[in-house]
């Protein structure tokens, strides 16, 4: 069984991660790109996706960094068990896998960012941060597929009518696909933030959405935003 490691509790304004990958030496490469980040501290290690359940529910971790393909369960298979019973916690997948496939099974699996192993070490620190503000972090190759994936359902008639939404959720959306916090946008609109959070509220209803990175998407698809 893979060695899991765990290190002394985070500071409080620390991101606190659970790093899951079954190659030993992966996991000391990643762990070294994010423990020499002041607001980064991996606090629990895991080899396959079973113990990185097991470790997310005995630690108090913000943060969980997936490998795609680990044994006992995968790094998908994880991330949809720990979406269900740890709603506030953030997932990363961490893949060798260009692929469209694993892109879009990450997303519905509940991760909210997908970061090639080759880039690691440019991108996992920055998708990390993105991730904690509940902010997509899409490699370059993950927006062609996003594109790709709207023109065919535009091809096969499977938008949903613009017209579903009323002119200032329209606009709420935007804002929100473009990174903007509620206080931002209820500055920007002279709304209050419970008025934003309404809209924002109802946008994920009507939408059938989930979560902010699903509402980037519609505004993609929307041509609310330019991807």
């Amino acid at each position: 069984m893979p060695e899991t490691t765990t290190t002394a509790a985070a500071g409080t304004n620390t991101i606190r991660i659970l790093l899951a990958d079954d190659h030993a030496l992966v996991r000391r490469g990643v762990r070294l790109i994010l423990d020499q980040e002041p607001d980064l501290q991996v606090v629990a290690e895991a080899g396959d996706g079973a113990e990185a359940i097991e470790l997310a529910r005995a630690h108090d971790v913000d943060l969980a960094v997936l490998d795609i393909a680990m044994p006992r369960l995968t790094g998908l298979q994880a991330a949809r068990e720990l979406a269900a019973f740890k709603p506030g916690l953030r997932i990363l997948m961490l893949t060798m896998h260009d692929n469209e496939q694993y892109f879009f099974q990450a997303l519905k699996a509940g991760a909210s960012g997908y970061v090639l192993k080759s880039v690691a070490d440019r991108d996992l620190v920055e998708a990390c941060r993105a991730a904690m503000r509940d902010e997509p972090f899409l490699y370059p190759g993950a927006v062609t597929a996003l594109i790709r994936n709207y023109l065919d359902r535009a091809r096969h008639g499977q938008e949903t009518p613009d017209q579903i939404l009323t002119p200032r959720e329209e606009e709420v959306l935007k804002l929100v696909a473009e990174g903007h916090s509620s206080k931002e946008i209820a500055d920007l609109l002279f709304i209050s933030i419970k008025t934003v959070q309404r809209h924002r509220a109802n946008l994920l209803h009507k939408l059938g959405l989930r979560d902010r990175l699903d509402l980037t998407r519609y505004a993609i698809r929307a041509g609310l935003i330019e991807p």
